[in-house]
């Protein structure tokens, strides 16, 4: 028998073949077997501004004012965050300035 790959979505290591796709039971996510290919081809990648890579642990710079949502705190052009991780969602940048941790989208930032 022919050794089935895991579910992209889930990692779950019972899936069938039927027909034409794979099917993950846990998930109820189907998939053809050349998707999977493209996918580990694409890795997750976080440009700044200027299109430098970032990775974890860099220092970074704001290239313009962002008012903080829900709050009154404004984080002015300049400033500079420390050893950032980095997230894969819409704001893909987390970080802390002055003692408080804020996402950011990576747009704003500039690499230090």
């Amino acid at each position: 028998m022919q050794d089935m790959p895991n579910c992209p979505k889930c990692h779950g290591e019972y899936v069938y073949h039927d027909s034409i796709q794979f099917v993950c039971p846990d998930c109820a996510y189907e998939w053809s077997g050349e998707e999977v290919a493209e996918q580990d081809s694409n890795e997750f990648v976080v440009k700044d501004s200027n299109g430098n890579i970032l990775q974890d642990g860099d220092s970074v710079i704001l290239i313009k004012d962002l008012k903080v949502k829900g709050s009154s705190i404004v984080l002015k052009k300049g400033t500079k965050a420390k050893n950032i991780r980095l997230m894969d969602a819409d704001h893909d940048v987390d970080c802390k300035i002055d003692g408080q941790s804020f996402s950011l989208k990576s747009e704003f930032l500039k690499k230090a």
